[in-house]
């Protein structure tokens, strides 16, 4: 079978083996931040380089392949187990404190629909000299910040292992102390247990809202006056770490309500299990972000590249494009490039 090649690629010698590797590289780079016919016409407008979409897709679809398999990798070594015999060296444990989190954004996947794509988060914290906007007083207040970010189009196991090996680049083992704040699935809580064992963990408190406010509207009435007292009266408990005293309220309401018992009956188990990571007060005290918008952030600029209008990914294009998304969102892509780059020809 005979290539085929666009004049256009022709015309500028873009063969399969003549690209430059600084061509490449911004081609790629390109394709996953924006669509490939606006990155022709950013390639076209900036650089004076008149270049196919089609030719982009190609390199990128090449190279993300190989930046994928360089992830994998990367995953697979930081969750391998050590042998027997092997001697590992101690970890010297330093100040900073570190945090991770993780949460889903859904994209569509041609021949099998909305699929979740798992978003992890390793993050520093930093304390900075706020002003309280309830009482106006001097705080500290924690952010996350230096996020870097890593996605997997799969089962929480894989996304455990690549999740782990972001953690493990950033030095996460070393922090003085760490945090993993989540929206309470059980998944995240499984893989917090698995990799994640000596972190605190934090249910994100505007999910707790959330629930906190669902739970009301299904008692009380969707809209009513009477749910929104009732929620704003247990915001105060439940900030406080009472997240107990909500569940018995939403039990006794259950007796009370039979029609919508069962779904009370499913808040209160969700505020009772997860009772412990619903310390918001005291996290807070202790200089610990308690909300989940820096991986919410994360995922809304996945979700950018992979939910366009009228975007339908194939499972293996997208899973080529993602790892070279996440290393661009995490400032390390001139750093992965370099090491796919260099590495021995497959």
């Amino acid at each position: 079978m005979h290539k085929v090649f666009f004049p256009l690629d022709e015309q500028l010698g873009l063969r399969e083996t003549h690209w430059s590797e600084t061509l490449a590289q911004q081609a790629v780079w390109l394709y996953a931040q924006v669509e490939d016919d606006l990155a022709e016409q950013i390639l076209q407008k900036i650089g004076g380089l008149s270049i196919s979409d089609t030719s982009i897709w190609r390199r990128a679809q090449k190279w993300g392949e190989k930046i994928r398999i360089h992830e994998t990798v990367r995953a697979t070594v930081a969750s391998a187990l050590p042998q027997r015999g092997q001697v590992i060296r101690g970890k010297v444990s330093r100040a900073k404190r570190m945090g991770a989190a993780m949460d889903g954004a859904m994209i569509h996947i041609r021949d099998e629909g909305w699929k979740e794509l798992k978003v992890g988060d390793v993050f520093e914290i930093e304390l900075r000299a706020e002003t309280d906007a309830a009482t106006h007083a001097p705080i500290q207040q924690a952010h996350a910040v230096n996020n870097s970010y890593t996605a997997v189009l799969g089962g929480p196991e894989r996304f455990g292992c690549a999740l782990w090996a972001e953690a493990c680049r950033r030095e996460f083992p070393e922090a003085s102390d760490s945090v993993v704040i989540g929206d309470g699935a059980v998944w995240i809580w499984n893989l917090t247990q698995e990799h994640f064992s000596a972190s605190r963990q934090v249910v994100d408190w505007y999910h707790a809202k959330e629930h906190l406010y669902a739970a009301a509207h299904r008692a009380f009435g969707e809209g009513s006056a009477a749910a929104i007292r009732w929620a704003k009266e247990m915001e105060k408990p439940l900030y406080q770490g009472r997240a107990w005293r909500i569940a018995e309220a939403l039990k006794t309401l259950a007796r009370q309500r039979r029609r919508v018992g069962k779904e009370l009956r499913q808040e209160a188990g969700y505020f009772q299990s997860n009772q412990r990571r619903m310390q918001y007060l005291e996290m807070r005290e202790e200089g610990y972000p308690i909300g989940s918008g820096m991986v919410e952030s994360g995922c809304k600029q996945f979700r950018a590249r992979f939910t366009g209008a009228g975007m339908r990914w194939s499972r293996t294009s997208a899973e080529r494009i993602i790892p070279t998304r996440a290393a661009i969102l995490s400032k390390r892509f001139d750093q992965v490039w370099k090491s796919v780059y260099n590495s021995p020809p497959n």
